[in-house]
């Protein structure tokens, strides 16, 4: 495995993290844009009134499962890419919170991979956009926003909910060494779901920048103070779990997937000899 020994990485600057850390932040952005490129697609081709996808499956529920499916071969898909073994594939900004909280990620690559994470998604919506046009604006895709299908207090526990088992999942999964390599289809099947059966609660973020990207073109803000707060909260929760029941250095590393060459940012149990 490829590491970066720094000397004190958690006290560099913003300018400092940016200059040696741009490729992990760029591949978070690209990474975040794919994933919203494809939830508009899939999101335009399952919804729109107009498309045979459509027309084929009438039950929202089988329509909801093939949406799930297909963001968690993408999320998959993204995690295992040569991007997402390098950057960690963390591609929100709430994962990366839990793991500035656990000790892995320094609070100036923090700031760095957020802001690429928002900037990714809203490039990735407008690329959908031009590609897409009209249809991802129609009033059944609303460039797939999320919105409660709920009442707000429902809506809310149920993302923090959702991000606190996401989140306590990965790291379970990635700091058992029999399980590591499987924590990117842990956190996608869990996607696919949430997509199925709990979308129609919470309409299913998980994402501040997942959200932010389908809200700035579609101007639908409704109940957005959700989106921003219960992902993060229910991360952090499950980030002080981890810490209260194995340790506030339990956490390995903050890659999803760390069993490759690629370089590692982060603070790291397998560089510094804490973990085999």
């Amino acid at each position: 495995m490829n590491h970066e020994p720094t000397a004190h990485p958690f006290r560099a600057s913003l300018a400092e993290a940016l200059r040696r850390h741009w490729p992990e932040a760029l591949m978070e952005a690209a990474g975040l844009g794919l994933f919203m490129l494809s939830a508009a697609a899939f999101g335009t081709l399952l919804e729109h009134p107009e498309s045979p996808a459509r027309r084929a499956v009438e039950s929202g529920l089988a329509r909801r499962a093939l949406m799930g499916t297909a963001m968690a071969l993408t999320a998959i898909g993204l995690i295992y890419s040569p991007w997402g073994r390098r950057s960690g594939a963390h591609l929100n900004p709430s994962v990366t919170l839990a793991f500035l909280r656990l000790g892995k990620v320094a609070p100036a690559d923090a700031v760095l991979y957020a802001t690429a994470q928002m900037l990714g998604g809203l490039a990735g919506i407008a690329l959908a956009g031009a590609l897409l046009g009209a249809p991802l604006a129609a009033p059944e895709v609303r460039w797939v926003a999320t919105v409660p299908g709920a009442a707000a207090g429902l809506a809310f526990l149920a993302e923090i909910a959702i991000a606190f088992v996401l989140m306590s999942a990965v790291l379970l999964s990635s700091n058992v060494p029999a399980l590591a390599r499987f924590t990117g289809v842990v956190a996608g099947a869990l996607v696919a779901l949430y997509i199925t059966f709990e979308a129609p609660i919470s309409g299913m973020s998980l994402n501040p920048a997942r959200s932010l990207a389908s809200a700035v073109p579609s101007a639908i803000w409704t109940s957005f103070w959700i989106y921003v707060l219960a992902p993060p909260l229910g991360m952090l929760l499950a980030a002080e779990a981890w810490r209260s029941l194995r340790g506030a250095h339990a956490a390995v590393c903050a890659k999803l997937h760390h069993d490759n060459v690629s370089r590692c940012i982060f603070r790291c149990g397998y560089h510094d000899g804490s973990h085999p």
